[in-house]
């Protein structure tokens, strides 16, 4: 009766294992099979967007060569006024920009004893 009871065991033990096995295998199939659409997802996306430039339809320098860096001094641009009290100022009124050029491009200059902050122990402007 022993050697019955311990059959048992031994194929009630082995088909558990086999059951295991076969789930991880057909969760694996599902994990292929959902990476497969994915792919065939993303070539068929991939098929409807634009083609990229050809070498002819890259942009091209103008014939000035490439445009260089500019420095300038700017200053604040006022605001102007309305002429009177019950005239508003629209955005046409305004200037497109914040600054103007200024008068003087001359960069400022750095001069000695003028540079630290407070509490930074320099002695700072005399």
């Amino acid at each position: 009766m022993t050697t019955e009871n311990s059959l048992q065991h031994l194929y009630l033990a082995a088909s558990q294992a086999a059951m295991g096995a076969i789930g991880a295998f057909v969760g694996g199939l599902i994990v292929v099979g959902l990476l497969m659409w994915t792919v065939r997802l993303g070539v068929r996306v991939r098929r409807q967007q634009p083609h990229p430039p050809r070498p002819d339809e890259h942009p091209t320098l103008p014939e000035s060569g490439p445009v260089r860096e500019m420095r300038e001094v700017r200053e604040p641009d006022e605001v102007p006024h309305a002429a009177d009290e019950s005239e508003r100022l629209r955005p046409s009124n305004l200037h497109a920009s914040g600054s103007k050029r200024a008068g003087d491009q001359d960069a400022p200059k750095w001069e000695p004893g003028s540079s630290g902050s407070f509490g930074s122990g320099g002695s700072g402007r005399k």
